[in-house]
């Protein structure tokens, strides 16, 4: 038996979320450019994608460049925005027939002209796909995010159009970045590093975490359905006792 034909497909995250590390390490292990690495790492990316859409999982979202990553070295970051604009228009037909919509978060006004304008073009012509919704954060930052919130609804209450006593969480995850998407049920981190990296705090308050000592550009399919096995034999309480969930 597979480790796919193992997975309950009744019981599968809704929404899933990766931390895609390791293109760096990756390439030095092998005496190559950081920047071999991130290429390389597009694979990886395929596979992952392929594989959510056949299980299926709803929702995917990838840290593909945070807000701290803009001062990484210039070479480096070009290549990155460099290899997303290829990308998107390699993959677009893909996305398309698999019926994925892409989705973006961030702040996406600091990318770069060209590499904002082919994502907001991929993005407009897969808006319709229902399937699954990709999602890449892209310089993306959470604590960022929050503080944009917290502007965007202080500046309403100023203005009487939200009452402080009105203030829930459901009003604070309409002004995230992720007003569209679930909560994550799981999060994956690949490089064996055991951080959070500044992603998805408040989306994640209740996920599991799942590390893998496997760098990315060698991450493939059976990687990601051993991460939802262990997720499957989980115990997810939510604050609850084990009793309450299994009287």
């Amino acid at each position: 038996m597979t480790l796919e034909d193992q997975i309950d497909k009744g019981r599968l995250p809704n929404h899933l979320a990766i931390i895609m590390d390791g293109n760096g390490r990756w390439a030095k292990q092998k005496g190559l450019f950081r920047t071999m690495g991130h290429e390389k790492g597009t694979t990886a990316v395929r596979e992952v994608v392929e594989a959510c859409a056949e299980l299926p999982i709803p929702y995917l979202t990838l840290y593909a460049f945070s807000t701290e990553n803009w001062n990484r070295p210039k070479l480096e970051v070009d290549t990155l925005m460099k290899l997303l604009v290829s990308s998107l228009k390699k993959e677009i037909k893909t996305l398309t027939d698999n019926h994925i919509r892409l989705n973006a978060i961030g702040n996406l006004n600091s990318l770069p002209k060209k590499a904002h304008s082919e994502l907001m073009d991929v993005m407009n012509k897969t808006k319709t796909n229902s399937r699954m919704t990709l999602t890449l954060a892209l310089s993306y930052g959470s604590r960022e995010e929050i503080t944009k919130t917290i502007k965007e609804i202080s500046l309403k209450v100023k203005n009487n159009l939200i009452s402080p006593s009105n203030i829930d969480e459901s009003v604070i995850n309409n002004h995230l970045y992720t007003h569209d998407l679930p909560d994550v049920d799981l999060l994956i981190r690949t490089s064996g590093e055991l951080r959070i990296s500044n992603f998805l705090l408040w989306q994640i308050a209740y996920a599991e975490l799942y590390f893998t000592e496997t760098l990315w550009p060698d991450y493939r399919k059976e990687n990601l359905y051993e991460a939802i096995l262990n997720y499957q034999n989980r115990e997810r309480r939510f604050g609850k006792t084990s009793e309450q969930l299994n009287p």
